[in-house]
């Protein structure tokens, strides 16, 4: 009831919230919907399908599951090669390192390109949707949802790898301390 009342007088509940055109709360609104609606609709087909859900989800997973949603968000919000994915709803602005780069979202193209824009850029909004998609692959398709977030699993210890690789040949190649032994 009080969902209902909120959304039949969003514009009166909303105005003391920010001043008018700096948060597009009914586009945030609608994106929520749609999140709410595939959760919903992966809980009928759960019960429509007949399955079982898991009556626990085992360490392994939760680990797996959680270091595959990090790397497949930051892949998919910042990665300089799936820039072509977020180009219609962000403008580049620099590099950020390590493959990445910084964008600022279009402001230039509506509410809802907007908000589509600060859930693809944002590592930490799109977090929500790939766990809650991975998660329900354990329920539909476990083996193959195993093997995928195995393989952003070892790709985001790849990149840690890699980053302690290079701070280590950083520090390598810094001169010695003075009166200090120089390194082989």
């Amino acid at each position: 009831m009080a969902v209902g009342h909120w959304i039949r007088n969003r514009a009166r509940a909303s105005r003391p919230y920010a001043p008018p055109g700096d948060r597009p709360l009914g586009a945030y609104a609608r994106a929520l919907t749609v999140y709410a609606c595939g959760v919903a609709g992966s809980a009928a087909a759960v019960r429509l399908t007949g399955r079982q859900l898991p009556p626990r989800v085992g360490v392994g997973d939760v680990v797996l599951i959680t270091v595959a949603t990090h790397k497949l968000s930051r892949l998919l919000s910042k990665d300089a090669v799936t820039s072509p994915l977020r180009a219609p709803f962000t403008r580049y602005e620099k590099p950020s390192g390590a493959g990445e780069i910084a964008e600022e979202v279009r402001d230039d193209a509506g509410d809802a390109r907007h908000v589509f824009g600060e859930m693809v850029s944002c590592p930490f909004c799109l977090a929500v949707w790939i766990a809650t998609a991975l998660t329900s692959g354990l329920v539909f398709a476990p083996r193959a949802t195993r093997l995928i977030a195995t393989c952003f699993t070892a790709v985001a210890g790849s990149d840690f790898l890699q980053l302690a690789y290079a701070a280590a040949r950083h520090v390598d190649a810094s001169p010695p301390p003075a009166g200090g032994v120089s390194r082989p």
